[in-house]
């Protein structure tokens, strides 16, 4: 007999308050669910501060202390993964994983020990994608392959899937879902009135960057295509929204610093702001007039989601499979070739100097956010695919 409210441990590598893109999208996900699931969530922290058993959103948070900094740290850090795991997935019917990284490898075994079915969501083209786990060997792989089901963000990981050899069966592309209601685009007047509350200029266009300082994401590109701009004649100013230094090893301290060198030999420091954390970022969006994300690797980012439903037009690396499923170039938005300097700045260019043109954009952008990725769809997927798997009609 299926239980008629699922009990499902999320796993993460970070959970509020400390921040990740697949975190905040499995608290969007938990959020949108509300009382059709009984979640708790197991998570590794950075942070010795942190309780290690807390509540978010009054919900139940387990949290694993890990530390790189020695092999007798992180031997100590994976006792406390084994004990935290069996102790919080012993009650639940489903683990669900959100990435696959060797931790994971713990969490999978273990969820198997007990009895329990094993949900891997795949967060990230080239570093969570069946092929890329194939490819690391033949222990990680037989691991990964005995989760009963893969739920893909985006299109990519159904071809990636196929490509590794795995049954097409065993995964749903159910793309991560966006809060139509907290993302929005600004009410009349509104856009100048968070400008002031932030300390932005009202005056100047803003060009905006949410995420991580990370070679991958390419905030020193947005930075030089922004800079490529300058002879256009738009006065414009470029928003930084991320973390520059964290323990987690994808953020590079160097990116900041680089770019704070160039913004000063360019003498335009007075038009950029970074902002290293915020737990408003919707404000943000409601305060620029473009995003701009050149990232070289994505599942489906969660920051052109955002601005898409803020009705922001987006300027984004074309990833197929990827962020061309989200984007019609030059319908919703504009694509570029990852790491095209020029075409980045280019089509900046034509983006701060053509109203309409943004306008046009922003607003096809929110219709498509509307249409295909509003959070009540995608947590009805998970809720069903939870309800299928626990009653054995999938996998």
């Amino acid at each position: 007999m299926t239980p008629s409210r699922p009990s499902v441990l999320m796993v993460t590598g970070a959970y509020y308050p400390e921040l990740s893109g697949a975190g905040l999208q499995c608290r969007a996900l938990i959020r949108a669910c509300g009382d059709r699931v009984r979640f708790s969530v197991l998570t590794t922290a950075v942070d010795p501060a942190l309780a290690v058993d807390d509540e978010v959103d009054g919900v139940p948070v387990h949290r694993v202390l890990v530390s790189a900094s020695s092999r007798i740290a992180r031997a100590f850090a994976t006792r406390r993964l084994v004990l935290a795991t069996f102790r919080a997935a012993a009650t639940v019917d489903i683990v669900h994983l959100h990435g696959f990284s060797r931790k994971s490898r713990v969490v999978i075994a273990i969820a198997r020990l007990l009895g329990k079915r094993v949900i891997i969501k795949l967060t990230s083209v080239g570093h969570d994608d069946a092929l890329a786990i194939r490819r690391k060997g033949g222990g990680t792989f037989r691991s990964f392959r005995r989760a009963d089901r893969f739920v893909g963000v985006s299109p990519r990981f159904a071809q990636l899937h196929a490509d590794a050899g795995l049954p097409a069966g065993t995964l749903t592309v159910i793309p991560n879902g966006v809060d139509l209601e907290r993302f929005r685009p600004p009410a009349p007047g509104e856009r100048e009135a968070i400008r002031r509350e932030l300390g932005l200029p009202v005056d100047r266009l803003i060009v905006l960057f949410v995420g991580f300082f990370s070679h991958e994401k390419r905030p020193d590109v947005a930075f030089r295509a922004w800079a490529g701009t300058f002879d256009s004649g738009a006065e414009s100013a470029l928003v930084l929204v991320g973390r520059t230094e964290s323990p987690y090893h994808e953020i590079d301290s160097a990116l900041a610093a680089s770019i704070r060198r160039d913004a000063d030999l360019l003498r335009c420091g007075e038009r950029l702001t970074m902002v290293e954390r915020t737990d408003t970022v919707e404000r943000f969006y409601r305060a620029a007039d473009v995003l701009i994300l050149p990232s070289t690797r994505e599942g489906l980012p969660n920051v052109v989601l955002e601005a898409m439903a803020s009705g922001l037009p987006c300027l984004v690396s074309r990833l197929p499979g990827v962020t061309d499923a989200l984007i019609t170039d030059g319908e919703s938005g504009l694509l570029n070739e990852p790491d095209d300097l020029p075409g980045f700045a280019r089509s900046l260019t034509k983006l701060l100097t053509d109203a309409g043109l943004r306008a046009r954009l922003g607003a096809q952008a929110r219709r498509m956010m509307e249409a295909h990725f509003s959070l009540p769809k995608t947590s009805a997927a998970h809720v069903a695919l939870y309800h299928a798997l626990l009653a054995g009609s999938v996998g």
